[in-house]
């Protein structure tokens, strides 16, 4: 049976560094029995040449050959116009979101694909190794941090200079999933006082075990699978009341509350943000999907009433070394459970097959 050809052609989205294979990942492939292609320049602006994939035993091709793989390997979801290029059958690993796009479902459809969109793996203890979203989130994280540090005109941490004492600035991470809990560990080695706020009582323990301290409320939307519950209109009106009350004592804000397939939850209001210190700043990590700040603007920076917040659009990529690393080896443990010596073999009685392949299917 031929080795099965696995491929990786240049993000083509606007600012995307990141590569979805590295040089280690390619070796691995290829010691389990596979070819690799990856187009010319695909790993550059991550850090990987074209002559680190060749030594690692890699075709570093055109974009026509890579898309005649077998299995695609990407970052960001292909254009519906190079999707339709690839072959009917082909498989497709990535953060494909296939329902937000009609044109990129229907391409995938007619090319009868075989699409694993990894934002869709089931959240088990097996499947950590294969979490995408996990490895990324940590990453856009500690990079909210740096992002709010630089935006800041004060310092995070207490120094004791000539000039008399600076006090440490106070910080409030608002969500406490990987990015959250990043973003708390990332401001406490720089010093700062820091805060944790969660929705979800559970988090208390790994807030504090970062240094953290957790900010009660007095409201919980404890919900299942590890994530938040949406909160009734009271709920919300105690939880805003209280917290608009705190925001008056906080630096800065890094908000990073997200429940999957939705909207993010809008937990700062513009008579919050308002009401805070002049020279604060608001880091709104979740603008990708509305914001978790009323005033957010995607992919802006601007002041408001003193106030500087900022909605950062795929901070993972800013950190792309080390994100590509992270991104390619959970890619590489997934679509290991495609190859049996080498070949392809889709097992649909594996769970975390049948469960992240889109449309799903039911196992067995």
């Amino acid at each position: 049976m031929a080795a099965t050809i696995i491929g990786t052609a240049r993000e083509t989205v606007p600012g995307e560094r990141r590569v979805a294979l590295t040089p280690e990942t390619a070796r691995k492939f290829i010691a389990a029995g596979a070819s690799v292609r990856v187009e010319q320049g695909a790993g550059l602006s991550a850090g990987f040449t074209d002559e680190a994939y060749a030594t690692a035993g890699a075709e570093v091709v055109d974009a026509d050959a890579v898309l005649q793989s077998d299995v695609i390997l990407c970052v960001q979801p292909p254009v519906p116009e190079r999707l339709m290029q690839l072959r009917q059958g082909t498989v497709l690993v990535g953060l494909l979101s296939p329902q937000a796009e009609p044109a990129r479902a229907a391409a995938i459809e007619s090319r009868q694909l075989v699409a694993f969109p990894l934002e869709r793996l089931p959240r088990t203890t097996r499947a950590q190794a294969m979490d995408v979203l996990s490895s990324q989130a940590g990453m856009a994280g500690y990079k909210a941090v740096l992002l709010a540090a630089g935006l800041a005109p004060r310092f995070f941490p207490m120094l004791t200079t000539a000039a008399g004492t600076i006090r440490p600035s106070r910080v409030l991470v608002v969500g406490a999933g990987v990015a959250g809990l990043q973003a708390i560990a990332t401001a406490k080695r720089l010093g700062a006082q820091v805060e944790g706020f969660d929705v979800r009582p559970e988090t208390r323990e790994q807030i504090e075990s970062l240094g953290g301290k957790f900010l009660d409320l007095g409201v919980s939307a404890a919900g299942e699978g590890g994530y938040a519950r949406q909160l009734s209109d009271e709920e919300r009106a105690e939880q805003q009341r209280r917290l608009a009350e705190h925001l008056k004592q906080v630096d800065v804000v890094v908000c990073t509350a997200a429940v999957p397939g939705r909207p993010a939850p809008r937990i700062i209001s513009a008579d919050m943000v308002a009401g805070m210190k002049p020279s604060s700043v608001v880091v709104d990590l979740a603008a990708e999907t509305g914001g978790n700040c009323e005033l957010t603007r995607p992919g802006e920076t601007f002041e408001s009433g003193g106030v500087t917040v900022a909605g950062p659009l795929n901070l993972a990529s800013s950190g792309a070394v080390h994100a590509s690393e992270m991104y390619a080896r959970n890619l590489l443990n997934f679509t290991s459970l495609l190859l049996k010596d080498g070949a392809l073999s889709l097992d649909w009685d594996d769970e975390l097959l049948a469960r992240t392949v889109w449309p799903e299917r039911q196992p067995g």
